[in-house]
């Protein structure tokens, strides 16, 4: 599953240059697919969403931190364990039970966003 930044986020900053994806983004930003990837132009995701990688996408949240789940490997094929996590100061970053993913799915997931 995909990892969620909670409402007890600081904004402190520590997870977003952690993560291997750039699935991490500060409150009320803009993101794109091609962010850390090499995605880019139309493009199917795994899960069979259609998206323009290169297009602005509207913000999660706009108070605190977000991850995009569409992005979020949990750090699988990267680290032993959701970098984010293990570098929040007031423990926010916890498994999403809306993003639920094997292993399998997020390796391939990996493979798909920086073309292994």
């Amino acid at each position: 599953m995909a990892i969620l930044i909670t409402d007890e986020c600081i904004n402190c900053g520590a997870c977003e240059p952690e993560c291997p994806n750039n699935a991490i983004y500060e409150a009320a930003e803009e993101w794109k697919f091609s962010d850390g990837t090499v995605l880019t132009g139309d493009i199917m995701l795994p899960n069979g969403k259609r998206f323009n990688a290169d297009e602005d996408q509207e913000p999660i949240n706009d108070e605190v931190y977000y991850i995009i789940a569409d992005k979020c490997t949990e750090c699988k094929g990267f680290h032993d364990e959701p970098q984010c996590a293990a570098v929040c100061p007031v423990d926010c970053c916890l498994p999403d039970e809306e993003h639920i993913e094997t292993e399998k799915n997020l390796l391939a997931k990996k493979r798909f966003m920086h073309n292994e």
